[in-house]
This record gives structure tokens, C-alpha cells and sequence, in this order.
């Protein structure tokens, strides 16, 4: 399991529903199928990832994110996941609200794109990134909105978003160990859960 679907596992409930938005190949469904027995849909627009969901035994929808989830009704899931997906929808702040709506709870996970690695990048080689979590060109990235750990918890500031666990994932010295000092700079995948402010 990758490093932040292994934190995801610990904030879902036992036998709860989860949507997972992005799903990709299914493999977090399936890895929280086997381990907390949650029912779950997941949705995804990539024809082959469908086609590996199915394989795996998960229950697929095919939709594009970007446009609405009107086809979901208000709190018909106790969790919303959507990871490394975020920062390639056209508007963020309206799926992250839309989320929220669809369920009690959502959990997301993005790239940090003020991480010093990906600072220093730009600084040094006046390019756009390249690197393990950045690993496409400027022009074929299917990231179009590059934020960092302190704009996200800004956006969840301005837009009443409860902040119920976070957790900040870095590889490698010094990163991991001063992503409690300094998590904007020293954060490679940044792993939230969040609710709405009562």
C-alpha cells in the first residue's frame, strides 16, 4: 500500500461506505474492501484503469470529476476520498465542497508544491519540476492548479472545513524529520481529513 493510502485505512471506519473519486486502478477500494470491509464505489474516467477496477473486483463508475456528482445524493457516503487528484480538477474548491456534501467525511491527498526540492528545482534551473512526486513535463502534466500545504489549509480556513487529522509525508533527510518544523517546505504528500465546521 502506498504511504498515504496506509493513513487513509486508519480514518475510515470499519463496514462503512467510501466513494473514492479517481480511483485509479482500484487498488485503494480493494485494499479497504480486504482490510475494514467497506462497501465503496469508486469513480474513474481512465478506459484501462475501469478496465483494472473490474479486474480487481471493484465497483466502478465511469464520470469525469470535472463536471457535476449531482448523481450523488447529500450524505449518501460516510467517506469521500480522492487522491492525487485534487490539484487536476478545474475547480478544487467546488469538488472539495462537493465532497463534503456527498459525504460526512472526505479525505484527500496532493503533491506539496512548495517543497524545497521542487523550490529549488525552479530556483536552480529556471524549469518547472521534474521529480518522484512531479514526474511530468510542463506540458503533458495533468496538474493544472499547483498549490501548496499553506494554501490548502487556507482554502479549508476561508470555506468553514473542519481539519480533522492531517499528516505530512516526506522521504528522505532532512525532510521527514522537519515536516513538524516547517511542513510547507519540508512536505512532499500532504494526507488530510476533514468534515464540515459545525
Amino acid at each position: 500500500m502506498r504511504d498515504d493510502f496506509s493513513f487513509l485505512a486508519r480514518w475510515i471506519a470499519p463496514q462503512s461506505r467510501v466513494l473514492d473519486l479517481g480511483c485509479g486502478d482500484g487498488a485503494l477500494l480493494a485494499e479497504l474492501a480486504a482490510s475494514r470491509a467497506v462497501r465503496g464505489y469508486g469513480l474513474e474516467i481512465d478506459a484501462d484503469s475501469i478496465q483494472a477496477c473490474i479486474e480487481r473486483g471493484v465497483n466502478v463508475i465511469e464520470q469525469d470529476l470535472n463536471n457535476s456528482l449531482d448523481n450523488f445524493a447529500d450524505q449518501s457516503f460516510d467517506t469521500v476520498v480522492m487522491t492525487q487528484a485534487l490539484q487536476a480538477m478545474r475547480y478544487p474548491h467546488l469538488v472539495l465542497d462537493e465532497m463534503l456534501r456527498i459525504g460526512r467525511e472526505c479525505i484527500v491527498t496532493f503533491p506539496n508544491f512548495g517543497q524545497w526540492r521542487a523550490r529549488a528545482y525552479l530556483t536552480l534551473r529556471g524549469r518547472m519540476p521534474v521529480t518522484k512526486q512531479l514526474a511530468y513535463q510542463w506540458y503533458d502534466t495533468p496538474n493544472i492548479h499547483f498549490f501548496t500545504y499553506r494554501d490548502f489549509e487556507q482554502l479549508c480556513a476561508e470555506r468553514g472545513i473542519a481539519v480533522l487529522n492531517r499528516k505530512r509525508i516526506a522521504s528522505g533527510w532532512p525532510d521527514r524529520w522537519l515536516t513538524g518544523a516547517m511542513p510547507n517546505l519540508f512536505t512532499e504528500t500532504a494526507v488530510y481529513h476533514l468534515s464540515r465546521s459545525a
